[in-house]
């Protein structure tokens, strides 16, 4: 059963950065507005075409030893790094959650989350088709949710759909109130998103999270580097959803437990 389990782990890492190789691919075209399905990969230095024995995630930066074949460009650490993170971030779902529809869902995400991640970090903008990436996701999950719990399908169905507005119709009125100065559009459209797919109680969760964590971030970035930043709300909204998918109902249920009358 051990043996099992350690080569379902190994899946999922070499899964997770196949994928993140992908990722990479998203984090540096969608900005750019080239296409990641058809346009085949190439150095982005000189422009030559990859081969396939070019493409193989982590190990083809070790063996060029961090440049390109080609014009012997250094390339961005963060070409092994995403696929790296992914591929942990796959094993962390995989370990918490087992094998499942929802496994299947949140790994995605979370590459999803990584993308959107860095984009905003660099750009202070989330594509749109990252959040409808998410939402496909909180779709999928929102119908084996339903099917998975038959004899209380209303309850299933309301819930996710009240994920998808409780937050982010909140952050749309501090935008319109703000006009767009509180909160970005993106981040609103994350949370509807993410909302649908993790329910109202986790979707609350998960804000709260990444108004802490981006407070925390913030406040220790400006005073070391002695200026004021723009804040990218994205990465650490990001982080709640993460966090909030894996352990977001034992945290729940420990917060709740702390009102519970005494037995």
């Amino acid at each position: 059963m051990q043996r099992e389990l350690i080569l379902l782990a190994f899946f999922f890492f070499l899964y997770g950065i196949i994928i993140g190789s992908f990722v990479n691919v998203c984090i540096y075209r969608i900005p750019k507005h080239e296409n990641i399905a058809v346009t085949r990969s190439h150095c982005m230095s000189c422009g030559h075409q990859l081969a396939w024995y070019d493409l193989f995630p982590l190990f083809s930066y070790l063996f060029l030893r961090g440049k390109c074949r080609y014009c012997g460009v250094k390339l961005s650490k963060q070409y092994p790094l995403v696929e790296f993170i992914n591929g942990v971030g796959y094993v962390w779902i995989f370990g918490v959650c087992g094998i499942g529809s929802t496994c299947i869902f949140y790994c995605l995400t979370f590459s999803a989350l990584v993308a959107l991640s860095v984009i905003d970090w660099r750009t202070f903008e989330i594509p749109v088709g990252i959040n409808l990436f998410i939402g496909a996701m909180g779709i999928g999950e929102t119908i084996f949710d339903c099917l998975n719990n038959q004899d209380q399908l209303k309850e299933a169905l309301a819930d996710h759909l009240i994920g998808m507005i409780c937050v982010s119709l909140f952050l749309y009125l501090l935008y319109v109130l703000t006009k767009g100065r509180g909160i970005g559009g993106g981040d609103v459209k994350l949370m509807a998103a993410a909302g649908l797919l993790l329910g109202w109680q986790k979707i609350i969760l998960a804000l709260v999270l990444g108004c802490v964590i981006g407070s925390i971030v913030h406040i220790v970035r400006m005073k070391l580097s002695g200026q004021k930043h723009v804040l990218a709300f994205g990465p650490y909204l990001s982080v709640g959803i993460f966090i909030t998918m894996l352990y977001g109902q034992n945290m729940i249920d420990w917060y709740l437990g702390l009102f519970a009358p005494v037995q």
